[in-house]
C-alpha cells in the first residue's frame, strides 16, 4: 500500500523495515455490524485495515494483513508467512477461547506475537469496555509476548508501536540470554 502518511521521526532506534503480519480471526469481517458499544460506531473491517496500514507506514514498517473466518486458512497463512515476517499481531476474535492450533502455530514460528482485542476480554459485562458476554480466558495468552485490549482499533496502534519498538531493541525480544 502506498500512503502519504509521514513517518514518526525520532521514535524508533532503527531504520529497519520490519514486516509485521496482522491476523484477524472469525467475526472481524462483520465488524461494522457488531455491537457498537464494544466495537465502535463506525469501524468496519476495511476501515480497520486502512487504519493499521497507515499506522504501519508512519512507523516505517510493512504491514501484511490477513483476515479469515476459517481456522484452517489462518493456520495456512501462519505456516507460509513464518519465514518472511518479523512478528505478528493477532486478534483471535471468535477463536479466542476455542483454538489450540493457532496459538501453537504462532508459537512455533519463533516470532513475537501480540494479542489484540477491541474489548477488554477480562472485564465484566457491566464495564464500559467489557464484552457484553462477560469476561473470557484466551487460549492465546500463554503464548504471546503481550496483549492490548479494550481500546477498540487503538489496541492495534498500541500493539503495533510496541512490537516495532521491541523488534528494534536488540536486548528485548529474541535477544540472546546470558547464563
Amino acid at each position: 500500500m502506498s500512503t502519504n502518511a509521514p513517518e514518526l521521526p525520532g521514535l524508533r532506534s532503527s531504520d529497519r523495515r520490519h514486516v509485521i503480519a496482522v491476523i484477524d480471526g472469525p467475526n472481524v469481517s462483520n465488524l461494522a455490524r457488531r455491537n457498537k458499544r464494544m466495537y465502535g460506531p463506525q469501524v468496519s473491517a476495511e476501515g480497520l485495515g486502512e487504519f493499521v496500514q497507515e499506522w504501519g507506514a508512519r512507523l516505517g514498517v510493512e504491514v501484511e494483513r490477513f483476515m479469515s473466518n476459517h481456522e484452517g486458512e489462518i493456520l495456512e497463512f501462519i505456516h507460509e508467512s513464518g519465514e518472511r515476517v518479523d512478528g505478528y499481531l493477532v486478534n483471535p476474535a471468535g477463536l479466542t477461547t476455542t483454538s489450540d492450533m493457532v496459538p501453537f502455530a504462532l508459537y512455533d514460528t519463533g516470532k513475537p506475537v501480540i494479542e489484540v482485542h477491541f474489548a477488554n476480554i477480562k472485564a465484566s459485562a457491566s464495564t464500559a469496555r467489557g464484552p457484553v458476554y462477560g469476561p473470557r480466558e484466551s487460549t492465546f495468552t500463554p503464548y504471546v509476548a503481550g496483549q492490548f485490549m479494550g481500546m477498540r482499533e487503538y489496541s492495534y496502534a498500541g500493539a503495533l508501536l510496541s512490537l516495532v519498538l521491541a523488534l528494534d531493541d536488540t536486548t528485548f525480544l529474541g535477544a540472546p540470554t546470558e547464563e
